[in-house]
């Protein structure tokens, strides 16, 4: 872990508090930064599937794991000045588009209220020195067009769950703007493509759909084929918000908003994910999964929809490392290890590894 574009050292013992650490990204990222040698407190609800990656993977063990919903204002202001953060990484949400069009206030009250305690708490501890909001390119309002968003761009999600994460990016600019840039806190916001991974049980997702369907050996049910979306491996974002995280704690100058997103080749049509699952399950298997499309009359859900992480890349000098086949294939490796009885644990600390060294070897070969 000593590559410059994901140099995790800057982590060991560092005091780092996480919400929605129960999550698919939270355990993610919670493992990342156990294997970096840092102090790790989570704060979230109990895992929001069962099974769940975090309970698979046993980070909780290892960490400093509180249950609290980050509508408790008062429980998590206790937490913060017990564990006295020094980083913060806000991933705590309500998900799901499909979910906040069955419940919008809950949607509405986790990801802009939750994210004003958050912020409120970071405010009022003194210990805390970086922030980020993991947010989602949904924030953006969708023109259905090919180019790709721009930092700068307005804000006006559509859906309740979108428009919820575009509430919560201006409450932590106005938090930024009104207490924190005072304090020099940095504060950043990542507004993360689709992400991808082992371990991920959620409904109404592609590659959680696809898995199920293949475990129990039924065929692949696609709702809108032809979306288009920037799917990203969950380890891509995950070290760029911690990237960001330490950057921005050396140089407040870098604090901002940022895309984090794939580059163009692997911003896929959901009929193309689903080809490359199955000819991934097959190899890894021997059996071949079948997909067919089957609308069901759901909500409204974005077509097309593209980031430009230009910024991020002059800003940091960052190029995603895996891409689409690769991605797919630690995928189904993970999910193979967990449905054969194996060690998700070790394999989430071998694909981490592997990804650090790849990282590594492309910053050799281009001399960064």
């Amino acid at each position: 872990m000593k590559n410059k574009m994901f140099d995790l050292s800057f982590y060991k013992n560092k005091r780092v508090l996480i919400t929605g650490h129960t999550g698919f990204k939270g355990t993610w990222m919670c493992k990342v930064l156990l294997q970096a040698g840092a102090k790790v407190t989570g704060y979230a609800l109990n895992p929001p599937t069962d099974p769940s990656l975090f309970d698979l993977s046993n980070v909780a063990k290892q960490m400093n794991s509180i249950q609290g919903d980050i509508r408790d204002l008062q429980h998590m202001q206790e937490v913060f000045k017990e564990c006295q953060p020094e980083i913060v990484i806000h991933m705590a949400a309500q998900p799901l588009v499909r979910d906040s069009y069955k419940d919008p206030v809950y949607t509405y009250d986790v990801n802009v209220m939750g994210t004003v305690n958050v912020l409120e708490c970071v405010r009022t501890c003194e210990s805390v020195k970086s922030f980020l909001n993991v947010t989602t390119d949904k924030v953006y309002r969708n023109k259905e067009r090919e180019k790709g968003y721009r930092e700068e761009e307005e804000l006006n999600g559509f859906d309740p769950y979108s428009n919820s994460k575009s509430c919560s990016e201006l409450v932590t600019s106005s938090y930024w703007n009104s207490f924190l840039k005072d304090r020099n806190v940095a504060v950043s916001t990542a507004r993360a493509g689709n992400v991808i991974g082992g371990g991920d049980f959620a409904q109404n997702r592609i590659v959680p759909d696809c898995v199920r369907a293949a475990e129990q050996t039924e065929p692949i049910i696609i709702r809108n084929p032809h979306s288009v979306r920037p799917y990203q491996h969950v380890l891509e974002p995950i070290m760029v918000y911690l990237m960001i995280c330490k950057k921005q704690y050396q140089d407040i100058s870098v604090c901002g908003n940022y895309n984090v997103g794939p580059d163009e080749s692997d911003c896929l049509e959901t009929c193309s994910i689903a080809d490359l699952f199955c000819e991934c399950w097959n190899r890894e298997t021997g059996k071949k999964p079948e997909w067919y499309v089957k609308g069901d009359g759901g909500p409204h859900e974005a077509g097309y929809l593209r980031l430009d992480c230009t910024k991020l890349k002059e800003s940091f000098g960052w190029k995603p490392v895996w891409k689409m086949q690769k991605t797919m294939e630690k995928i189904v490796q993970m999910e193979y290890v967990r449905i054969t009885g194996g060690d998700i644990a070790a394999c989430m600390d071998a694909q981490i590894t592997e990804f650090m060294k790849e990282a590594e070897s492309w910053e050799e070969k281009y001399n960064y």
